[in-house]
């Protein structure tokens, strides 16, 4: 108990300070990057580095861990802690749990502050205030099919659950039946509402004698259940910054709708399985670390130990990039390095058991 303790309060310790100091060198960066841009609207400025202070540690709080790890171990074997917590009868196994306990402790928050929009979608409302100057950007000239009908939006506001230019159209066994015209339709308790609709319905017989094409006016007029703002500026803008629920109910309403859904699986696994890399990584290194300063140079390991990290970081993150512009599938980009990371840490642990 006393080694877990002494252990993880360094690894935390270490933990923040590196995460702290990585989200201060990248809104650094941001800030030398936008200021000028910016420089009218000081409140504007700060509201973005807060939105990219989110972002980054989206990004590098995974990283952070496997750094705090390699930094704590370094700290034990220099003050002889390590070497002391074995002569004690602690094993390798015992000096792992904390790392690993707390790694998973804060990976869980982590996927937890996805829940969150404000952390979810920072780097989207960032880059629309420096674009747009507003959190959330118009999207235009949405064409999608739901349920059945086809729908047309010239213009949407997320933020105030509004739509403008808005054309519906069933169609049955291939031939179109109805239009639905309008200026403006608003989401509201599951429903977008469309209020002084013009609904043009063609009859089944075109004849000469038919009555020909009925116009009417519809005061109240609902469709597209269940079909947020967010959901459709996302999913049809090929956005992937999707919070837990938004993903989750994606997945639900488009299920049976024939529309593509690789980037919802996709932030998915984003969320639920890419940050596993971390608490694994951790458990790889570990028993790579030697026990004493007397069997390898320490500051030539750490340099290593970093720069492997940084690798493979850095071939992940392209693996997830070009898993979301979908040149490689969510299960190649996303899945199997972590699954081959997953691999080689069982490797090392069976490796390890067997030779003690």
């Amino acid at each position: 108990m006393l080694a877990f303790k002494y252990i993880t309060y360094h690894f935390l310790k270490y933990f923040f300070i590196i995460l702290v100091a990585l989200t201060l060198f990248a809104i650094g960066f941001e800030y030398s990057a936008t200021v000028e841009d910016m420089a009218s609207s000081a409140n504007l400025l700060l509201i973005f580095l807060v939105y990219k202070s989110f972002f980054s540690i989206d990004m590098l709080l995974p990283i952070s861990l496997v750094f705090a790890m390699i930094s704590t171990k370094v700290f034990l074997i220099r003050s002889n802690a390590l070497v002391s917590f074995y002569s004690l009868g602690y094993s390798k196994a015992d000096v792992l749990k904390p790392f690993v306990f707390v790694s998973l402790f804060v990976v869980f928050i982590f996927i937890s502050l996805h829940t969150i929009p404000t952390f979810a979608r920072a780097n989207e409302y960032a880059i629309n205030i420096k674009n747009n100057v507003e959190y959330l950007s118009p999207s235009n000239d949405l064409f999608f099919s739901y349920e059945d009908k086809f729908v047309y939006f010239s213009k949407m506001l997320p933020l105030q659950q509004r739509a403008e230019g808005i054309r519906v159209f069933k169609a049955i066994d291939g031939s179109l039946k109805e239009v639905v015209l309008a200026k403006e339709a608003r989401y509201q308790d599951g429903y977008w509402y469309i209020h002084n609709a013009d609904v043009i319905t063609k009859p089944d017989d075109l004849s000469y004698n038919s009555l020909g094409i009925e116009v009417q006016s519809n005061k109240d007029l609902k469709m597209l259940h269940g079909f947020r703002p967010k959901m459709l500026d996302q999913v049809y803008e090929g956005k992937v910054n999707f919070t837990v629920q938004d993903a989750v109910e994606a997945l639900l309403v488009l299920k049976d709708e024939n529309v593509n859904i690789d980037s919802i699986v996709g932030a998915l696994y984003k969320i639920f399985i890419y940050p596993f890399f971390a608490p694994i990584l951790v458990v790889i290194i570990f028993f790579f670390v030697p026990i004493s300063s007397r069997n390898i140079n320490i500051s030539l390991f750490s340099f290593g130990a970093i720069l492997s990290t940084l690798i493979i970081w850095g071939l992940m993150f392209t693996f997830n990039e070009l898993a979301k512009n979908k040149t490689l599938s969510n299960e190649i980009g996303i899945l199997l390095p972590v699954f081959l990371l997953l691999v080689i840490a069982i490797r090392q642990w069976k490796k390890y058991r067997l030779s003690t």
